[in-house]
């Protein structure tokens, strides 16, 4: 209980009055959207992730890193495009997310970026597979200052575990998180807070109370457990769980699977967070994998030109209308509640 006090205090410290003046107007924003109708936008996002690689080791058959199937151009995170974004944005940004497509430890300057992220006040976290939590690299991220990292292990045996995660080795992943445990307790440093995370999936959903005592075994501070989104759904899909609340998906009685949340009208993402791309692309949500809704090109313009554009307004504006008149939000079950 102690690590997650620990983790909100590390949180709660990031806080800085501008950085406060910019969530309460992005949330009156919001909320006088809702009960207007009008799509009203206060402020900077205090939310943002951010690219560092599409490139994976892995072909998890649910991602198109995995499935190397992206339409988008693929690549680094440049550094000096980093600082420069960075700088823009630092004051109001609240809480940084290194991660969209791809393995961030690929990124050969991922580290250094977090460093620099960090020492601007900001709120880090990253979501890797763990293959690349060496020795010198479990040093060097405890360094960084990152605040929270998520390790996704998907099984607790390799059979399980490669069954989602293809390519993967189980063992490496979980090597690399004693690597993590390890430095943190020699460098006596309470970052990052490390998380299991664990997709349920049919195939693992019998290893649920397994990965929680492997967690404790290893010194993990958390686990938790996601729901996997899939693409072909309608018919159902061998990944769907059994196990009906860790499924996104709920089978009628035709036989066809609907998503089972209601999918409201607005969206909070829209209004807190957003995902620029490896080279500069601003994207709404992380739902938009092969970046096909373009709001903007940081490379021609600065962040809150865009923020407040008429693209960004039209998309909100649409959205108002109705999600099924875009195409990532049918799929969507993450911004259907504020704070989901």
């Amino acid at each position: 209980m102690s690590l997650y006090w620990h983790d909100s205090l590390n949180f709660i410290s990031k806080l800085r009055p501008r950085r406060i003046l910019n969530i309460i107007k992005v949330m009156s924003s919001f909320y006088l959207t809702r009960w207007t109708g009008k799509a009203i936008q206060w402020g900077l996002p205090f939310t943002i992730s951010m690219e560092p690689t599409t490139a994976c080791n892995l072909r998890c058959p649910e991602c198109p890193s995995g499935l190397r199937s992206f339409s988008r151009p693929t690549g680094n995170l440049k550094e000096d495009f980093f600082r420069k974004t960075i700088d823009e944005l630092h004051r109001e940004l609240m809480y940084l997310i290194f991660y969209f497509q791809g393995e961030p430890y690929i990124n050969p300057k991922f580290l250094d970026m977090v460093k620099y992220a960090s020492d601007q006040g900001i709120y880090t976290i990253t979501s890797t597979n763990g293959h690349f939590l060496n020795d010198a690299n479990a040093k060097k991220t405890i360094e960084s200052g990152l605040d929270r990292m998520i390790i996704s292990v998907d099984g607790t045996t390799q059979e399980v575990y490669e069954s989602y995660r293809k390519a993967g080795k189980l063992k490496n992943v979980l090597e690399g998180a004693r690597n993590i445990v390890r430095w943190k307790k020699k460098m006596k440093s309470k970052t990052p807070h490390i998380i299991f995370q664990f997709l349920v999936v049919k195939p693992n959903e019998h290893q649920i109370p397994d990965i929680y005592r492997l967690a404790e075994e290893i010194g993990v501070d958390e686990v938790k457990l996601k729901t996997a989104q899939v693409y072909d759904y309608e018919n159902g899909n061998p990944l769907i769980p059994t196990i009906e609340k860790y499924a996104r998906y709920k089978k009628q009685d035709d036989g066809k699977y609907l998503i089972k949340n209601e999918l409201l009208n607005h969206c909070w993402k829209l209004w807190h967070s957003c995902v620029i791309t490896w080279d500069g692309l601003v994207v709404p949500c992380c739902f938009d994998k092969d970046a096909i809704h373009r709001l903007g090109d940081l490379k021609d313009t600065t962040f809150q030109e865009i923020w407040q554009s008429d693209e960004y307004y039209n998309f909100r504006k649409t959205l108002l209308k109705g999600r099924d008149q875009i195409d990532i939000c049918t799929n969507c079950t993450e911004g259907c509640k504020v704070w989901a």
